[in-house]
């Protein structure tokens, strides 16, 4: 695993967003690479089949054809959505999706991103969620 990225830092537990998320064992400073998000590269055809086949829910956009099928990885599958999330989804230099830190994330913090689709608003379970709100307007 790269040096650059805090994998061994990371660890999977309980969650009280849903099911199982990911946690830092460690602070984690805001910009702060966090993990390369690994898995198989899929086009848009194969990744709605997943989904729709197979319930797959660990598909992560990468580009309008290209999708990175994150369900046999040990971490990254778990991140949770928050709308008030600390973390979120960027490109690296050589075209990797990674994980960053959005603001300084205190050791024992839930990571969590912004799904960024319209259905999470409908089920999200953040205490004050301006999403869900505008969603359902």
């Amino acid at each position: 695993m790269n040096s650059d990225y805090l994998y061994d830092n990371i660890i999977v537990k309980e969650s009280e967003v849903h099911g199982k998320g990911i946690f830092t064992s460690l602070p984690i400073k805001k910009d702060q690479r966090i993990l390369l998000i690994e898995g198989e590269e899929i086009d848009a055809a194969e990744c709605i089949r997943r989904e729709n086949e197979e319930n797959n829910v660990y598909i992560f956009w990468k580009d309008d054809n290209s999708y990175i099928d994150a369900s046999a990885t040990e971490k990254i599958k778990y991140i949770n959505h928050s709308c008030n999330c600390n973390c979120y989804i960027d490109e690296d230099e050589s075209g990797n999706l990674i994980l960053v830190a959005s603001k300084d994330i205190e050791a024992g913090e839930e990571l969590t991103i912004d799904y960024g689709y319209d259905e999470i608003y409908e089920e999200c379970s953040c205490k004050s969620c301006d999403n869900k709100l505008e969603s359902a307007a």
